[in-house]
């Protein structure tokens, strides 16, 4: 249950090689390069949702710069913006079932405080969760599609209460008032129950059952030790909750709790973690996924005849975001890859026929200019097997080895993965080896791994950092004497605390909205992540009690240390990572009459919505690197 914060990669541009004597022969490998603005012109698109008469498809994409609601016909054709939002992104969320109404959501500056809005049939707009400090998130539909479900913490900014709302009066049906911190999951297609999620740790959580009619709470998941429980959908009959726990395993495996007699029983397993389980509309199909090592695996299942249901002609890639129709006729979902951008695509069952809806690569761009990413192992200071994702540009090789970066996901908790990125794509495309290290607690690889980290951080996370840089240097195609480290949030933390704390390892650190002072961020965790603070304090510590412990593991603290150049990029808005974060250590490191760089955003958050700002900053980091890592590199090695 771990909070996975906003994950950014960075790029950097490629300088003609230098040795000692004389020229470097040109390189026969490399690809043609492209610019930011030709790999950020890639656009990115969301799951999509049917239209009543499926004939067509909603989603979000941001080709115009920032995300707006789109549509496409189902069997393919022109995608059509429905909003033209030039300040704000907005995010598509569904149709509504009997018209062409949509559901969409937005915030104010990425403040996180989103709202959700219908977009009637004469294209007025209505917010149906007003207030300046609200959060309200779309929770489903009814199943007899009168009604939908909304969480919303107006009353109390710590808490969600959960509401039916009239599809056609958008009047509002209390159906729980929420004064402990639950997870609102789903509500049962009878409307009988209600599943709840409740973090205890980081790396422990329980599902609780609401009672509507007799309003009581049940705890469906009582257990010893440490165990992750999280509920994933009911039957269609309402007479049981499909959820996920690792209790007794170290991968999540998919179990069932009838709701009348309270047996539990095991459904399927994997030694990977399954990420999610549901049904369709009218239960006809069950579709899972699997993180397995970094790659998403989507299975969808037809349950009469319990066979695997395979898509032809599709495309290499990896399935995202499936969406079966409420006919059960139609399945929508996105596929991408390391070197393709998600596209989505549409299969028509009947008709055996496959559509893909959306063309987000660049025609600028030549996939096979890109690089794939394979994964690769190597044993820390302890033993610990660490997996990453490498890339290795094309142009890299024991003749013209390249610097390299090392990339840190966000977190703690989350995961570096195959998808594709073009900021990833930019920096190998300009001849950077990138190493995307999964460190000791990220998920996806076991009970045991994701708890690794606690109360560690500062530590032996970071220690697998160091690991990963003599891995780098043991690659032939690696210029070991250029190697930096960059990663956003958790990740940007980590680039501070490896430059204050091994301060001799990396040349260069680039930190994208990360912590420098634990103690304020972890006293200023938004109001509405009170259900997830204590497991935080649990994993990290706690502001309070161990604040001592906190300074020693904060770079702010220890900034004196900081002597290789540092690029700081920050959202004025943020509610994760705070604004002040980022000033300090800046303030700081300057002092040391170090290198810094910082660049503000006055119209962002906890990470990059506008592409404008997206250009201005990747182009900005890019200079950085070209400056303090390339050229400084080449520079020494020149003249060594």
């Amino acid at each position: 249950m771990k909070r996975h914060l906003a994950l950014f990669f960075l790029l950097i541009c490629l300088a003609p090689a230098l040795v000692a004597g004389g020229k470097a022969k040109p390189n026969q490998n490399a690809p043609r390069q492209y610019t930011i603005e030709q790999l950020i012109k890639t656009a990115r698109v969301t799951a999509p949702s049917f239209s009543a008469d499926e004939s067509k498809v909603l989603y979000s994409s941001n080709v115009s710069g920032l995300f707006n609601v789109w549509t496409v016909p189902s069997h393919g054709g022109t995608p059509q913006p429905i909003t033209h939002s030039t300040t704000e992104s907005l995010f598509a969320v569904s149709y509504f079932p009997a018209d062409d109404r949509i559901l969409y959501s937005h915030d104010r500056g990425g403040d996180e405080n989103s709202h959700l809005f219908v977009r009637t049939l004469d294209g007025a707009e209505k917010d149906l969760t007003p207030g300046d400090k609200t959060k309200a998130m779309f929770g489903g539909w009814a199943h007899d599609l009168k009604s939908f479900y909304l969480s919303t913490n107006e009353r109390d900014p710590k808490f969600f209460d959960i509401y039916r709302v009239d599809a056609q009066t958008y009047q509002r049906t209390l159906l729980y008032k929420d004064e402990v911190g639950y997870e609102f999951n789903a509500v049962s297609d009878d409307g009988k129950w209600i599943s709840f999620a409740k973090v205890n740790t980081t790396s422990d959580s329980d599902i609780y059952l609401y009672d509507v009619a007799a309003k009581q709470m049940r705890l469906v998941s009582a257990h010893q030790g440490t165990a992750q429980y999280e509920p994933q959908a009911f039957d269609r009959a309402s007479r049981a909750l499909y959820y996920l726990t690792n209790d007794g395993t170290e991968f999540l495996r998919v179990a069932r709790y009838e709701l009348a007699t309270g047996k539990r029983e095991e459904v399927e397993r994997a030694d990977w973690d399954y990420e999610v389980y549901a049904f369709s509309w009218n239960g006809k199909y069950t579709v899972s996924a699997i993180n397995e090592d970094g790659h998403t695996r989507i299975r969808v299942r037809e349950n009469a005849r319990g066979e695997s249901v395979v898509v032809p002609d599709l495309p290499d890639g990896e399935i995202q975001g499936i969406r079966v129709s409420r006919s059960e006729r139609l399945i929508g979902f996105k596929l991408g890859s390391d070197r393709e951008p998600g596209n989505l695509y549409a299969y028509d069952f009947s008709a055996k026929k496959l559509s893909q809806l959306t063309d987000t690569l660049n025609k600028e761009v030549n996939p096979k200019d890109l690089v794939s990413s394979r994964v690769v192992r190597f044993k820390s200071f302890d033993g610990m097997e660490i997996p990453n994702l490498l890339y290795q540009p094309h142009q890299a090789t024991p003749e013209h080895p390249a610097p390299a970066v090392l990339l840190v996901h966000g977190g703690p908790g989350g995961q570096t993965q195959a998808v594709y990125s073009p900021l990833i794509q930019y920096l190998v495309n300009h001849g950077y080896v990138v190493l995307g290290i999964n460190n000791r607690g990220s998920s996806g690889y076991g009970k045991t791994f994701f708890t690794a980290d606690d109360k560690k951080h500062g530590r032996e996370p970071l220690w697998d950092c160091v690991e990963g840089k003599k891995y780098l240097q043991t690659l032939s195609f690696v210029d070991g004497h250029r190697i930096g480290i960059l990663g956003g949030s958790y990740g940007g933390y980590m680039v501070l605390a490896a430059l204050a704390f091994k301060p001799d390892v990396f040349a260069v650190g680039v930190d994208l909205f990360g912590i420098s002072n634990w103690v304020r961020t972890l006293k200023s965790i938004p109001p509405y992540w009170e259900a997830e603070r204590k497991a935080l304090y649990a994993e990290i510590g706690d502001p309070v009690s161990e604040e001592q412990m906190l300074r020693d593991i904060s770079p702010l603290f220890h900034a004196d240390q900081i002597r290789n150049p540092l690029m700081v990029l920050q959202g004025a808005n943020d509610p994760r990572v705070i604004k002040p974060e980022s000033d300090e250590i800046v303030a700081a490191v300057r002092k040391n009459g170090v290198p810094v760089e910082y660049v503000l955003f006055p119209d962002e958050g906890h990470g990059f919505r506008k592409i404008k700002n997206e250009i201005e900053g990747y182009r900005k980091i890019l200079a950085f690197l070209d400056k303090y890592l390339k050229r400084a590199g080449a520079r020494r090695a020149a003249s060594g």
